[in-house]
């Protein structure tokens, strides 16, 4: 089925990568301070295993930001949403019973957010997402930076639903 919409998102705040690689600077700091010119790192310096565990950590959640992305496909009959590699969703059309594009303010933050109004909330940046509440009730946001697109395809989506139900 070929795809109405898709958008991929990424963490691309300049503020955001601009802390991580601040926080990168300390064990890089540590370890050439350390191990190798051989001097006390600090008053009360960390043991050169736990240097290197706490080097790895921070290039480890470096790393997790750099691959997180946000890619939602829609078609004629599905919406996907995969946050790589926290969550993956796929819904048919004919389990929504409403799906509208919403002004979601601040929900404390970017990432997978819980226990919003909107229900799990998916989201690298802005405050426009896709709200879908299912038939089951339950509830979803994907946030979007392409949201004039995603309006049009969501017009052209219920037409086609409409003319299903009528035929």
């Amino acid at each position: 089925m070929k795809p109405l919409f898709t958008e991929t998102q990424k963490f691309t705040q300049w503020w955001l990568w601009l802390l991580l690689l601040g926080i990168a600077y300390l064990p890089i700091n540590g370890i050439y301070h350390q191990l190798y010119l051989g001097e006390e790192y600090g008053s009360k310096p960390m043991s050169d295993l736990g240097l290197i565990v706490f080097s790895i950590f921070v290039f480890l959640l470096i790393a997790f930001f750099y691959f997180l992305q946000l890619k939602t496909e829609i078609t004629s009959e599905e919406i996907t949403m995969k946050f790589f590699p926290l969550a993956t969703k796929k819904v048919k059309w004919e389990e929504v019973s409403e799906a509208k594009i919403v002004n979601y303010g601040f929900v404390g933050g970017w990432g997978v957010r819980l226990w919003t109004p909107y229900g799990t909330v998916y989201n690298t940046k802005g405050k426009i997402g896709l709200a879908i509440e299912l038939k089951n009730g339950s509830k979803f946001l994907i946030g979007t930076q392409k949201e004039t697109e995603l309006k049009s395809v969501l017009k052209e989506i219920t037409s086609l639903n409409e003319a299903k139900k009528r035929s």
